[in-house]
């Protein structure tokens, strides 16, 4: 379901809130995902790698990269919301704080866990912080930016940048592994589910926006109905 940004003074007492919980709920499953030390998403896989370059924390590195994407927009004439700069500075700061919170060494079974807590609510967060409709995060902003300025498909943008930024990561030492693989082909379903449930509908728009169970599976009356 394509969503289109949407002022934020329309209903943003519903919106800020959405806005802020899908992005805290975001940075921890970065956390869990770290933790897991099963692989990570490409974006993280980069911060990761450059932390073990630098004395800053992940969640810094999170928040430094995204704001050094955030200038690649300058070229590409994209305009920064309010959701942009809420991605940059929340993200970081709760991923830290979910790595503060986690244990750091966890066992084997732990870890298969953690990752898979991670990537369901991973997915589950991109839908709740999209859903909100307050303007695309500084990854997202690049990917239709590129998208725009070369008349390129978003499948082939988006790939491309995932493949440098893994590849960068990888070269830096971030941490790569099957869990790499289980995200990048989990992640897409996960909030493609999630989304109709979690995106704002503004005034005019249809209702049908939500997921239903089609009339052939409709529950059967029972007895007394």
């Amino acid at each position: 379901m394509p969503l289109t940004y949407v002022p934020l003074r329309e209903r943003p007492g519903r919106r800020l809130p959405q806005l802020l919980a899908g992005l805290a709920l975001y940075g921890f499953s970065l956390a869990l995902m770290v933790r897991a030390g099963l692989g990570l998403s490409p974006w993280s896989v980069l911060n990761e790698g450059l932390a073990r370059h630098t004395p800053l924390s992940f969640g810094t590195l999170t928040t430094l990269v995204g704001a050094a994407v955030l200038l690649l927009w300058i070229p590409l004439r994209q305009r920064p919301t309010l959701g942009t700069f809420a991605n940059i500075l929340v993200v970081g700061w709760t991923s830290d704080l979910g790595l503060w919170l986690l244990p750091s060494h966890p066992a084997l079974s732990e870890r298969g866990v953690l990752l898979a807590a991670g990537i369901l609510l991973n997915g589950a967060s991109i839908a709740v912080y999209v859903g909100a409709r307050c303007g695309p995060g500084p990854r997202d902003g690049l990917m239709t930016g590129l998208t725009a300025a070369t008349g390129r498909s978003v499948r082939l943008v988006r790939t491309a940048i995932e493949l440098v930024v893994l590849a960068v990561g990888w070269v830096s030492g971030g941490a790569v592994g099957p869990g790499t693989v289980l995200y990048a082909v989990t992640v897409g379903a996960v909030t493609q589910y999630c989304l109709p449930w979690c995106a704002y509908r503004s005034r005019g728009e249809p209702a049908a926006t939500r997921r239903t169970r089609p009339p052939s599976a409709a529950r059967r009356p029972g007895p007394g109905h």
